[in-house]
């Protein structure tokens, strides 16, 4: 699995990228703008991401932007549906709007709660059939 963690907070990004590695390669960003560079960079070089964890609440450019970005990319570059990132947005809001705002509208794949639990995090990636 090739995976990238998008979090402002460097504790979570170490602490995601330390759980995901054990299951292939996983990236860090510290932002949303990082982000994107490397998501252009893995569609340039046709290294795709298998799934991106992007946190909503960050400066430079915020999850849901980076989450359009992404979508757009992806359709730009005609990369099929079964070859698109799973997206699982990251967040201490444990909002209904907010969740059903990233889900429904924006099209992400899952919505995972901090602080992040290992048990989750893992049953999630078996259910996305990332693992």
């Amino acid at each position: 699995m090739n995976s990238l963690v998008v979090d402002d907070e460097m504790t979570v990004r170490m602490l995601m990228q330390k759980l995901l590695s054990q299951y292939g390669n996983c990236d860090a960003a510290a932002n949303g703008h990082e982000a994107l560079q490397a998501f252009l960079n893995s569609v340039q070089t046709n290294q795709l991401y298998d799934l991106i964890c992007l946190d909503i609440k960050m400066p430079v450019m915020d999850g849901k932007e980076v989450l359009k970005h992404i979508k757009a990319i992806e359709k730009k570059a005609k990369i099929s549906e079964n070859k698109r990132a799973k997206i699982f947005m990251v967040s201490a809001l444990d909002d209904s709007q907010v969740i059903l705002e990233t889900v429904v509208k924006l099209g992400c794949s899952s919505y995972i709660l901090k602080p992040i639990n290992k048990i989750q995090l893992i049953a999630r990636l078996k259910e996305f059939k990332l693992i």
